[in-house]
């Protein structure tokens, strides 16, 4: 379905905090030496937190997964630990099937063909990880050289430097390394293309003649996240010398969003005090904790306020909102890069970004932030540096950041991963495969089992759970791109 600003309203309203919340941790004599630490950054998470307060959500996430002091995906805790595949934390879809990376690449290759063939091709990916998608997708484009030839440079954005030195190991294997502007770049290995890589976007070129193409997969589910709830704010103090006036019972109650801070856990409790999930009761005990700010914070005071989405359920009191305003910035950046933007303006807009990632399409995420180890759901507030913490994408959010950051941009979806593969011929290419594997029977079964798994629509399957959204120049809609009801056009 084509969007032009059709993100939907409203979310759930009061709901309940999935643990309860806490007095934030103080009153206490010990001292960070005496208490055991799972990690380093817990030490110094306690410490921070001992000396300035508690944390907002967001900077706690924030130091878990890209902290100097073993963070998840820029430290050193476990030497040659990785994060991904089955020996890692995680599987993406990239490491599941080749067949991921070749169907996102013939999306680029049909919105480079729907746009006219545009020269000065940037090919941007967000959050690469180990270089997998990637790879696979500059494979595919070899095999369209009027494509590969448009791309003037490939654009990697990765914070860890771990996984840069991977990323290039798998795209430009023993081409040697020179320093840049955005970083450092080498060669790929199947043209002559530069590879860059940057640490942040704000470090990839942009002017109104380039035409970026940009992939975001399982990156904004990584980003950190402030959570809101509302309460009834207290009277308001009477001015000096007034005497102190008696609240009306029947007046209506004024509300206000407090933020969920986090804390340590005081020593001595125990799961059940946190609330702990059964399944997750036979780890220590999480070293941190949600509590629930006592007043107002600068984040609550403006973030729940930037959205109607979020204003309408201000009156509801203990509703909880998820919000990630770096989701917002990348969005309206990638948008800004597409159609334009008032200090970069484009005479035609072209480009496009494909975001694909798993989280709500028309509420707004609640109680999402979960942690992930050795393929298991733990607590996100336990071994710090050694958890992935993801927290569901708010896509209807995305659509309005998209649509804010730039007038001359659409939005097209979410739908559903499963919809979205079919659509680019998932199966065809699986059958194609099977016909090339022949008689190696486990072949064959990897495969099937492979693109099954991506589509599966059962209640927690890869297909229902992720979604995939798109940002093209502005067309009011007249056309819609492959893979989301429309087809290749000249």
């Amino acid at each position: 379905m084509s969007l032009r600003v059709a993100y939907k309203s409203l979310a759930r309203s009061r709901v309940p905090v999935q643990a309860p919340l806490r007095r934030a941790f103080g009153g206490t004599s010990i001292r960070p030496q005496e208490r055991q630490w799972s990690t380093p950054l817990a030490k110094q998470l306690f410490e921070a937190i001992s000396t300035t307060g508690t944390v907002p959500l967001a900077s706690y996430m924030r130091m878990c997964l890209t902290g100097d002091v073993g963070g998840y995906y820029t430290g050193a805790i476990e030497q040659g630990r990785d994060q991904f595949g089955l020996k890692g934390d995680f599987v993406t879809s990239p490491e599941i099937s080749q067949m991921f990376g070749e169907l996102i690449a013939v999306w680029f290759i049909a919105e480079w063909i729907s746009q006219g063939k545009p020269k000065n091709v940037q090919l941007i990916e967000i959050g690469p990880g180990r270089g997998t998608l990637m790879d696979d997708m500059l494979r595919t484009i070899k095999s369209f050289p009027a494509m590969a030839n448009a791309i003037d440079a490939v654009y990697m954005v990765e914070t860890s430097k771990q996984l840069q030195q991977s990323q290039k190991q798998r795209l430009c294997g023993d081409a040697p390394a020179t320093d840049s502007d955005t970083g450092f770049h080498s060669t790929s290995k199947y043209s002559k293309t530069p590879v860059h890589w940057a640490e942040s976007i704000k470090a990839v070129p942009s002017t109104p003649e380039t035409t970026p193409f940009i992939i975001a997969h399982e990156f904004f589910d990584a980003l950190p996240i402030h959570t809101f709830q509302t309460a009834v704010a207290p009277p308001p103090k009477p001015k000096p010398g007034s005497p102190p006036s008696t609240p009306d019972p029947a007046a209506p109650k004024t509300m206000e969003w407090r933020e969920l801070m986090v804390s340590p856990t005081p020593p001595g409790v125990s799961h059940d005090e946190l609330g702990t999930p059964k399944k997750q009761q036979n780890e220590p005990v999480p070293e941190f904790q949600l509590t629930l700010s006592p007043g107002t914070t600068r984040h609550s005071r403006f973030l729940p306020e930037s959205s109607p989405r979020y204003r309408a359920l201000k009156q509801t009191e203990g509703t909880v909102v998820e919000i990630c305003p770096d989701a917002a910035i990348y969005t309206a950046d990638f948008a800004a890069r597409i159609g334009g933007s008032p200090k970069a303006p484009k005479a035609k807009p072209s480009g496009a970004a494909l975001i694909l990632d798993y989280g709500t399409t028309d509420t707004v995420p609640i109680n999402s932030l979960r942690g992930i180890r050795q393929h298991k759901i733990v607590s996100p507030f336990a071994a710090p540096g050694l958890v992935d913490l993801s927290a569901d994408v708010d896509f209807a959010a995305l659509a309005e950041a998209a649509m804010l950051g730039s007038e001359g941009v659409e939005v097209h979806g979410p739908i559903c991963q499963a919809d979205f593969l079919e659509l680019m011929g998932i199966r065809e290419r699986a059958g194609v495969l099977v016909k090339n594997a022949g008689a190696k029977k486990d072949v064959v079964e990897g495969i099937e089992k492979a693109w099954k798994r991506l589509v599966d629509r059962g209640p927690s399957g890869m297909g229902k759970v992720y979604k995939a959204l798109a940002i093209l120049p502005e067309n009011d809609g007249r056309r819609r791109p492959v893979g989301f009801g429309g087809d290749v056009s000249n």
